[in-house]
């Protein structure tokens, strides 16, 4: 069985993370993910306090395993965010679109794990430095909003600047990712678009069908001169996003142009007006299944392309 740091550190069966995707990653999927001995993280986006402690409760009342709550830093509940998470002494959290470091000492206190999410090396140092206990390093092939690096490059020069754990996330969806990742320095994987396949996630039928019919080109990156580029499958809403863009249009009207368009799709299930943020490796996707059937697969694939790699160089370790 493969452990490591992050396992011992969060006290979890396998290094495995569900991304904390918002409005995909509530209660229902965060409590099958962690029953199953990952890391389910709910996805607080820019939901507010009330709606989170009620998604805490959920993965509560399902499972007594760890837990996390993704915080965007720049959401306008984000104090109240936190201190629901103080008040229900939430395992871990993972963050994003800012820097978590005022927060850290009082999450300590109650014992929660500050993981954040970085995409460059400076800002994992940064971090370190804050007292964070692990980072996931993510690159440019995730879903949702992304950075400008990709996962090969980006992780070992993570990996190589701290000495905190390390995840990987961006472009990983199965046993090969995981070996890929350990192989980078990475002592973990953090997936999010697989996860949006599993049974217990409550998104819409039709995104999960978009999923699966996704090729390995499905996915376009628009906002890029907004500053704040993201990561979708294509649609009508993508590509008028790319046409406003080409034409000049300001950032800030392009940034309107986004308010509600996550929601739109995960949950009202709109697969060309809203915005279905997925990875690329969304064309990799074959099934809807259980979650415990996700990391088990993850599991066993990495079992075997393990001996598969000792099998052709041979094993060195004695």
């Amino acid at each position: 069985m493969i452990k490591t740091r992050i396992c011992e550190l969060i006290g979890i069966d396998y290094p495995i993370f569900q991304g904390g995707m918002a409005w995909v990653s509530t209660g229902e999927l965060v409590a099958a993910v962690s029953e199953s001995g990952g890391l389910g993280i709910i996805g607080s986006g820019q939901a507010p306090a009330d709606w989170l402690r009620e998604e805490i409760r959920k993965v509560k009342a399902i499972t007594n395993k760890p837990y996390g709550v993704n915080v965007m830093l720049m959401s306008p509940f984000v104090d109240e965010v936190m201190q629901v998470i103080l008040e229900e002494r939430v395992p871990v959290i993972t963050t994003g679109a800012g820097n978590p470091g005022k927060y850290v000492p009082k999450l300590k206190e109650v014992g929660t794990k500050v993981i954040p999410v970085v995409a460059s090396v400076a800002l994992a140092r940064r971090l370190e430095k804050a007292g964070v206990d692990a980072l996931i390093a993510e690159g440019m092939e995730s879903g949702g909003h992304i950075g400008e690096i990709g996962t090969l490059p980006l992780v070992p020069q993570v990996v190589d600047a701290v000495k905190i754990p390390v995840i990987a996330a961006g472009g990983i969806v199965d046993g090969r990712g995981l070996v890929a990742a350990l192989a980078l320095g990475a002592e973990g994987v953090q997936m999010g678009t697989r996860f949006m396949c599993a049974e217990e996630c409550t998104i819409s039928q039709l995104i999960k069908d978009r999923i699966l019919k996704a090729k390995d080109r499905s996915t376009v990156i628009t906002g890029r001169s907004t500053g704040h580029p993201v990561r979708c499958l294509d649609n009508r809403f993508t590509r008028e996003m790319d046409q406003h863009e080409r034409e000049g249009m300001l950032a800030a009207e392009l940034e309107k142009l986004g308010i509600g368009k996550l929601r739109l799709a995960m949950v009202d299930g709109d697969i060309e007006n809203g915005s279905i943020m997925a990875g690329q490796v969304a064309g990799a996707v074959r099934c809807i299944e259980p979650a415990a059937q996700i990391i088990q697969d993850i599991m066993q694939s990495a079992e075997q392309e393990y001996e598969r790699l000792v099998s052709r160089f041979g094993d060195r370790r004695a």
